[in-house]
């Protein structure tokens, strides 16, 4: 890794100086304009001017770090089209990635902490007729828990990662980092503790209800707060998992059919009334059977509600008592 006087004098000695690019990064307080040669070493020397080193690199020396907040897999011209675009104007790329040097692997030189959308760009203009672009990086010497909340400060308020990626990241970096301690992560991100836990139970939903989604940018942080408190009732849950199977089921049959897919709020809505219980019907008549002598109605056995039966008799009708015994036999045997 290049010190200080490194950057200060050219960068590393070992990089052709073709690839090298050395930027002039003023400190607070430092004149807009740096005058000729003789003023600008100047002002290096008296601490306004802070001389920054960028390399140009084969991006596939470069790995992206494990724990990287960004799913790699999920990258494609469409995420990355307004760096594709951007990248063909200029003819480069001109914000420098971050990265740390790698150790002991013949296979790559430096691993990303941010920018994995650039080096995904500069590897796919390579493969399609731009093979003069690229990786310009930016090295530092980071430890994983500054690589973390350096990757989170970059990319926090970043439309193009979503908040379950973000989410996920931060689950991770709960144990990594800080024991499980969520007060002692909020204190390091600078964030308040119920803004990080809201993260933290959206990277802990059950992957049935992650995969009703069309995709993970339809997880939305603000979800938990309806989806919460009925996954922490036992019976509740088990009802939204159900309903999430066959929210799952119904997707895929319209991928398939090339329809529309359930967008996000519909998933939750769905889930929520999945726990709520058919009402009863308040009008339900109690049903009624009719038994007759002949021509002659004698007897109307009515049912209400569970487990009540009531035998209704016309004794007016002069039926003898061997012929109610009857019906009410037969009554009786329907019943059992």
């Amino acid at each position: 890794m290049a010190n200080d006087n490194d950057n200060l004098f050219g960068g590393l000695t070992d990089t052709p100086e073709k690839d090298r690019i050395v930027t002039p990064r003023k400190r607070p307080g430092a004149s807009n304009y740096l005058g000729n040669r003789s003023n600008k070493l100047s002002e290096i020397v008296g601490g306004d001017v802070e001389e920054k080193t960028f390399l140009w690199v084969l991006p596939e020396r470069c790995r992206m770090w494990e724990r990287h907040n960004r799913q790699y897999d999920l990258l494609d011209e469409q995420r990355c089209e307004d760096l594709i675009v951007g990248f063909r104007s200029q003819g480069r790329q001109e914000m420098p990635a971050i990265v740390r040097r790698v150790e002991g692997d013949p296979n790559y030189d430096y691993e990303v902490i941010c920018g994995a959308r650039r080096h995904w760009t500069v590897s796919y203009l390579r493969k399609n007729n731009y093979t003069q672009f690229k990786f310009l990086i930016d090295i530092r010497e980071l430890n994983d828990e500054e690589a973390f909340r350096l990757s989170d400060i970059e990319n926090r308020d970043k439309e193009d990662i979503s908040d379950y990626e973000r989410a996920c990241d931060y689950r991770k970096a709960l144990d990594f980092y800080y024991d499980g301690v969520q007060q002692r992560m909020a204190d390091r991100l600078e964030v308040s503790k119920d803004w990080l836990s809201r993260f933290i139970y959206l990277a802990d939903l059950p992957m049935p209800i992650v995969n009703a989604y069309a995709n993970i940018f339809d997880i939305k942080a603000g979800h938990v707060r309806k989806l919460k408190p009925l996954l922490e009732d036992r019976k509740l849950k088990g009802r939204m998992l159900k309903k999430a199977e066959e929210l799952i089921a119904e997707q895929a049959i319209r991928k398939a059919a090339e329809k529309e897919l359930i967008k996000g709020s519909q998933i939750v809505s769905e889930l929520a009334q999945a726990t709520k219980l058919a009402p009863k019907s308040k009008n339900k008549k109690p049903q009624a059977v009719e038994y007759k002598v002949g021509d002659q109605k004698v007897m109307t056995v009515t049912t209400k509600g569970r487990g009540k039966v009531v035998f209704e008799i016309d004794t007016a009708t002069g039926v003898s008592k061997d012929d109610l015994r009857k019906i009410c036999d037969e009554a009786i045997g329907k019943i059992s």
